[in-house]
Parts: structure tokens; sequence; C-alpha cells
């Protein structure tokens, strides 16, 4: 009988994607690679919407802790096996619910990484689980927007942000509205396709 999952490699890991799962692309390498440069041994990260958890697990190897939130119950799932497989799951909290609602107030992190949804589409392509995982809504920044509003509440002192979105979605308006939550922020990492950049913002704290 043939398997419903794909295989994902990444640096000597293996990711099992279920059909209902966003399947990595380069978005996610892009930041996986700067990633492998930024996380500390004593950080607590959060990935908010984790699919896979192909960042998470990434980030779990050298991290003292990582949460994994997605709204997407196959992901939830998937993301569990693949820490285990990956055998960082004494590291790994994977929690079901859309973005920091799974978030106890009580708790601040030392990086919150999301690779979000930031195609510009109509609402209606939002219907499928995987269409959630890349569909930003008509200007791609639907939940852009939440997530810079609701982010920096969850940062510990120092903390830092790594957000991944495309050219399409309005990289500028990013970088502003990060500042204007008084954080200093950057483009930390690019690639160049056709039709748009993907770009990795950072956003952090002023020291």
């Amino acid at each position: 009988m043939k398997s419903s999952k794909k295989q994902v490699h990444y640096d000597g890991l293996v990711f099992q994607v279920a059909k209902d799962v966003y399947e990595p692309d380069e978005d996610s390498f892009i930041v996986d690679d700067y990633l492998a440069q930024v996380v500390k041994e004593n950080d607590v990260v959060l990935d908010v919407g984790t699919g896979c958890g192909i960042l998470a697990v990434v980030a779990a190897r050298k991290a003292k802790n990582v949460v994994a939130t997605d709204i997407n119950p196959h992901a939830v799932k998937c993301a569990k096996l693949n820490a285990k497989t990956n055998r960082v799951n004494n590291k790994m909290n994977v929690r079901l619910g859309d973005l920091f609602k799974p978030i106890r107030k009580t708790e601040k992190f030392d990086l919150i990484i999301f690779n979000a949804p930031y195609l510009p589409t109509a609402l209606s392509e939002q219907k499928t689980w995987v269409g959630k995982a890349w569909s930003g809504g008509p200007d791609g920044r639907q939940l852009i927007d939440q997530f810079v509003h609701e982010a920096p509440q969850c940062l510990a002192r120092n903390g830092r942000i790594l957000l991944v979105q495309s050219s399409l979605a309005n990289i500028d308006e990013t970088l502003r509205a990060f500042s204007e939550k008084g954080l200093e922020t950057r483009v930390v990492a690019e690639k160049k396709f056709a039709f748009e950049t993907i770009v990795v913002v950072e956003a952090k704290a002023f020291i």
C-alpha cells in the first residue's frame, strides 16, 4: 500500500510530511540555514505555524527548549512524529492552536520563528489545511499583521523574532510595523525568484 506521507531531507534530518500538511520548500530552507547560525544553547524558542516541525526540530538540536504551535491537527501530529524521529522530542512541546493562543501569558521566548502564510490570494484558498499554510489573504498580510502585533508580548528580555515572508506581501510594511513596536529590524537573509524575493526579517529589542 502506498504511503500517504512524503519524505523531506535536510542537513541529516528526515521529515515525514502528511498530505494535509505544508511540504517544506525554499522558504523553509532559507530560514533553516540562518537558524543554524543564530540559535543559542540556552534559548527557549517558539515556532509559530510549525507545519511538519522542520524549523522547530532544527532549532531543538541546539536550543534548551522549543514550543511549536499549529492550527492544523494533522501538522501537530506530524511535528510530534518528526521530533521523535529526529530524537529531539525531549526538548520539543507541540501544541494545537492558532498563532499565540496555545501560549500561556507567563511564557516568554528568546527566539520566535514564523514562516508566515504570505502569498496574496482570495480567502477561498484557505478552505483546505494546506491552503491555510500559504494563503495570506488579498494582500498577503492577513496573519503577518496579527503576528507582528502579538509577538513582541511573548519576547524575553533581549529576545528576537525571525519572520519569513515574500516581497509580494510588502516587506517595508513589516519593517515599519516592527519598528513601531520598539524593535530594531533588518533583513538577514533573502533569495530571489522570478516573480518574488523571499526574505527573513529579524526584529529584536534595542540593547
